[in-house]
């Protein structure tokens, strides 16, 4: 007897077109119909596009496990050759034509890594779920997150790739350590109140210019204080698009991959670096092997990462051994890969990020 699957097949890939227009770009995606009206501008359009896609993924949702690589399914046709498939499964966004075109789609570590500007997206936990009686639901979430969430280093990485792909080259790597903390202290609906002296302690309470250039991107807006203020203390703004990228399961522990990446950034050995220079050693730490002191990445990665040129970057990781922030480093001709071993300020971050009496009991 043949058997007939009836159910419409689940779309694992999805592409959208800014086409510049005389009143601004105009979204066009090829499953949706055209949109009504032009966006104002290029940054303005990042925010309008991300969500737009992520719309997408939540619509068509699908088990982990029943999910492929889609670069894999057709070849391999958006990145050089590397050395075969592997890795989770996850879900990338990719940036093509200086910006023209956006896409959505799940492909597995090894793809996403050869894959140029692109960045795998924090995902919600998502997948069938028992209906349970109300007073078993908190307790079995709880019991769930606690098997599933992923660890402070793994919530950085990912949002350090995120931000690779979200925010345009040209911002600096003081503004990527602001939109680090802000993309992991945020509500489910991209609200911020950051303490200023969260800021203080980031040698950020009286600069303007992060907060600038992540408006000027289109990343974030600030609001306005009340009158009179009901809390001077406070910084309020918007994540335009915090509802799509920050839904990583648990608000508390994106907090603590918040708390973990300020720990590092303000250790004595990297507090009187660059921000650039701390922004590396941030994403060293987080990009090295598990349960090692080495790690190796693209150098056009790291670069991309953290907005470092490719004529500063030697500069930089000789600085982060100088500081004890890592032992040795040193770049491949063949592969461009660059290889690294941590310091003991890293290492012992990498390994305890968080301090124990931080890590959550259950």
């Amino acid at each position: 007897m043949r058997l007939c699957a009836t159910g419409r097949p689940v779309r694992r890939i999805w592409t959208v077109e800014l086409r510049p227009q005389p009143g601004g770009p105009v979204m066009l995606c090829p499953h949706c119909p055209p949109a009504s009206g032009a966006l104002h501008s290029e940054a303005a359009a990042r925010p309008a596009v991300v969500a737009h896609l992520a719309g997408h993924a939540r619509r068509d949702a699908l088990p982990v496990h029943l999910r492929t690589c889609q670069c894999q399914e057709r070849g391999c046709p958006w990145h050089p050759r590397h050395r075969g498939c592997s890795g989770r499964i996850a879900l990338v966004l990719t940036r093509e034509s200086g910006g023209r075109l956006w896409r959505l789609a799940d492909a597995c570590t090894a793809c996403a890594q050869a894959t140029a500007h692109s960045a795998v997206v924090p995902e919600a936990a998502s997948g069938p779920a028992l209906e349970l009686p109300r007073r078993c639901e908190s307790r079995q979430k709880k019991r769930r997150n606690r098997g599933t969430a992923p660890s402070p280093v793994v919530r950085i990485r990912e949002m350090l790739s995120y931000l690779a792909a979200a925010l345009p080259p040209e911002v600096v790597a003081d503004a990527r350590l602001l939109a680090v903390q802000c993309a992991l202290r945020a509500t489910g609906s991209g609200q911020l109140m950051l303490p200023v002296g969260l800021l203080r302690g980031m040698r950020m309470a009286q600069q303007q210019g992060p907060w600038q250039a992540l408006e000027k991107a289109g990343w974030l807006v600030r609001l306005p204080r009340p009158h009179p203020p009901t809390d001077i203390c406070r910084i309020a703004a918007q994540l335009l698009d915090a509802t799509v990228l920050t839904q990583a399961p648990g608000r508390a522990g994106r907090t603590q991959a918040a708390h973990a990446a300020l720990r590092l950034t303000s250790h004595p050995a990297l507090r009187e670096l660059s921000a650039s220079e701390q922004l590396v050693g941030l994403t060293l730490a987080t990009h090295s092997c598990p349960n090692t002191i080495k790690g190796v990445i693209e150098a056009e990665r790291i670069g991309r990462v953290c907005a470092v040129p490719p004529d500063g970057l030697a500069a930089t990781l000789d600085r982060l051994v100088t500081a004890q922030a890592a032992r040795s480093w040193s770049y491949d001709l063949g592969s461009e890969d660059i290889t690294w071993s941590l310091g003991h300020v890293l290492a012992d971050w990498s390994n305890h990020p968080l301090p124990h009496h931080d890590v959550p009991s259950g």
